[in-house]
């Protein structure tokens, strides 16, 4: 039996809302379990609707919140206790993030290459400047960049889709066995989506770095999706190898979610653009 990198096991997440003596609590995430077996490079999309709890899990496989109830454990070691400065490292090294919109995710004051060389220091144990740079241009390569293009430049000298692609970049430094993307193209040109998209499929095909894609996006999620999960209130109503689920979805939010974008060859041919 293969051995799992990741392992999400009937996992919630609940929040209160207002009051000094409490108040009304509802689940953002509701027992969601499943597994990425380790070595087995691939694409998770974890599919719903603005309030689906997506965001809230990809959260919690941060270890960026808790959750309330359950366990997500990677390579079997429960990530709420993982326990010391050396111990958070290593997991931060080897789950990296990907978030919505790159422009949050740099200071607009802060040069875009000291992001990558810190995290060539930091995680990849680079020492020297220019061991740092042959690192992150490395990584900037692998996403059709390079270290002179974005060297000493800031974050709105870039376009959306090259932030992207060196917030991608930053990201593979430390050669992550897992990426979780959230809402990675959502802010990005539709001319530049299915570059970024396309580039998921190599980091998985090339690099064997699993990743788990959080989308509201039926057709991206089709084009490259191994398996899939369809989130409805906080509950995975759906799941499954990901061309079974969005060709013959069973589930009725699974239906209105496919009927309400196209069928999947016209949402592809969407998402490919003119």
């Amino acid at each position: 039996m293969a051995a799992e990198l990741l392992t999400i096991d009937g996992v919630s997440k609940t929040y209160t809302m207002g009051g000094l003596f409490g108040g009304d609590s509802f689940r953002a995430v509701d027992a969601v379990s499943f597994s990425i077996a380790d070595g087995a490079s691939e694409i998770v999309s974890i599919v719903g609707e603005s309030g689906s709890g997506k965001t809230t899990l990809s959260r919690m496989i941060l270890n960026l919140v808790p959750p309330t109830e359950g366990a997500i454990r990677f390579r079997g070691a429960d990530v709420t206790h993982t326990r010391g400065r050396r111990g958070r490292m290593a997991f931060m090294a080897a789950v990296q993030p990907i978030f919505q919109n790159p422009f949050e995710a740099f200071n607009p004051l802060k040069r875009v290459d000291r992001y990558l060389l810190t995290t060539a220091r930091r995680f990849a144990g680079a020492r020297r400047s220019a061991d740092a740079e042959a690192l992150s241009d490395q990584a900037l390569r692998k996403v059709g960049l390079s270290f002179a293009e974005v060297s000493r430049r800031f974050p709105h000298e870039l376009s959306g889709g090259q932030l992207q692609r060196v917030a991608i970049a930053r990201a593979l430094i430390p050669g992550p066995a897992l990426i979780v993307a959230d809402e990675p193209v959502s802010m990005v040109d539709a001319s530049l989506r299915m570059s970024i998209v396309n580039l998921f499929r190599a980091l998985r095909d090339d690099l064997g770095v699993s990743i788990i894609y959080i989308t509201h996006d039926l057709a991206t999620a089709y084009y490259i999706s191994d398996r899939i999960m369809i989130m409805q209130k906080g509950k995975v109503v759906e799941s499954g190898p990901a061309r079974d689920v969005l060709d013959h979805p069973r589930h009725p939010y699974s239906i209105l979610l496919k009927s309400s974008v196209l069928t999947p060859d016209a949402a592809l041919d969407k998402a490919l653009g003119p």
